[in-house]
């Protein structure tokens, strides 16, 4: 068996376009390096939901929902180089 070095890197943001973003610019400093890369692979979408009243008196029925999602992408970074370590 090998003992082969990997690097693993889990990016969160609530914009997936910067997130996309980040993933590409990491993937391309590390190919240039000499590195292997694995991804970005996507991870499943965490939303949180949270459910308010619309007035402050009357009218229990009248709710407003609000939710925040959170996207995930997972980068491995497969042997890595020495020059990879540092340029990240």
């Amino acid at each position: 068996m090998s003992t082969s070095q990997k690097i693993r890197i889990r990016l969160k943001a609530y914009d997936h376009k910067l997130l996309d973003q980040s993933a590409t610019e990491i993937v391309d400093i590390a190919r240039r390096t000499g590195a292997k890369v694995a991804g970005p692979i996507p991870l499943p979408t965490a939303i949180s939901r949270y459910t308010v009243l619309r007035g402050p008196h009357i009218d229990k029925k009248s709710r407003e929902q609000f939710e925040i999602r959170t996207h995930k992408r997972l980068l491995d970074i497969l042997e890595p180089t020495p020059q990879t370590l540092d340029a990240l």
